[in-house]
């Protein structure tokens, strides 16, 4: 490769590990090289040199069938793609949902596989967090991990908001018995999109009113009968997710209920799963693109060794549509 530039093998490397000191003229010689002799770069031999993997490993703390269920974790996915692939960086996918496929990934990161690790859905009391451990290569969250919040830097949006948001749009539409599907409460959105709802409805937040989910439409579904059974003259219901909105909705439509009519429904995140329900949904849109872009910046600066990073909290938004 040196031979056919005209440089030194010194000024070939240099520009293969994105040093920015190199000519102008050089780097011309150098990447024409490359075209006419299809050189690509050995990343093993490369990794021995600049102790990098060329890799970030994505973990995701839920059962495999999630991965394909949840609009969001595509987004999530082709997102940190296109990032990495601007920093020639590859993308590792793993999942984390039960002990063996926990220790499959203690195992691989600890044994200097990923440069970086992206958490993703990380559930309160997670074993893998603490088993990650210091002194391994540095760790960012989609989502706050609740216990380590000031240890691992994340990207959210404001739960709490967005649960304000709808919740306040029922009272202001003039319904009277609002209740509410939770997600997983070891999750940040579980605990605070809860907290949201009721901090409007105080009191009225009755537990006979709540009942929980784990983000699943089947779970929707379910917790939606349970809540039909305990307080037949609901008039509103806000469900934590779109996709459990979306079982919310099947159950509703087997009791006999009309949404609007008889009860509204709101979910959470305005994936792709809310317009494709039958009424669309009105729901809390979660800008998931920018925390994606939000948390790999965090996982970039400390890859560079930029030093201490802050939490980054976005806005949500809510969106009306005709099932509320």
């Amino acid at each position: 490769m040196a031979a056919a530039a005209g440089v030194s093998r010194g000024t070939v490397s240099r520009l293969l590990n994105g040093d920015k000191y190199v000519s102008p003229a050089a780097r011309v010689a150098i990447e024409r090289a490359i075209s006419e002799t299809g050189y690509v770069v050995n990343r093993a031999a490369r990794s021995l040199v600049t102790q990098r993997t060329g890799s970030v490993v994505m973990v995701l703390s839920e059962p495999h069938e999630k991965l394909f269920e949840d609009p969001n974790y595509s987004t999530l996915i082709r997102v940190a793609i296109r990032m990495l692939a601007e920093r020639d960086l590859s993308l590792v996918m793993m999942m984390a949902g039960d002990e063996g496929d926990r220790e499959r990934v203690v195992r691989y990161v600890r044994g200097g596989h990923a440069d970086g690790v992206l958490l993703v859905s990380t559930h309160a009391g997670d074993p893998l967090v603490e088993a990650l451990g210091s002194g391994g290569p540095p760790a960012v969250s989609v989502g706050a991990v609740i216990g380590h919040e000031n240890v691992i830097p994340y990207a959210a949006a404001d739960e709490r908001l967005g649960a304000r948001q709808m919740t306040e749009y029922f009272v202001r539409q003039g319904r009277r018995r609002i209740a509410m599907i939770t997600g997983p409460m070891d999750t940040p959105g579980g605990i605070q999109r809860l907290e949201g709802f009721a901090e409007v409805l105080g009191r009225k937040a009755t537990q006979r009113l709540i009942a929980h989910g784990d983000w699943t439409q089947a779970s929707g579904e379910r917790a939606m009968r349970e809540l039909l059974e305990r307080s037949p003259d609901l008039d509103a219901v806000f469900v934590a997710s779109d996709l459990m909105a979306a079982g919310a909705l099947a159950a509703l439509r087997a009791a006999g209920r009309r949404v609007p009519d008889d009860v509204a429904v709101g979910g959470f995140d305005d994936s792709a799963v809310a317009v494709s329900t039958h009424p669309p949904l009105t729901t809390i849109r979660q800008p998931l693109a920018k925390m994606a872009q939000e948390t790999m910046r965090l996982l970039f600066a400390l890859l560079d060794g930029a030093g201490p990073v802050e939490p980054v909290v976005l806005p949500t938004e809510l969106v009306v549509r005709e099932s509320a």
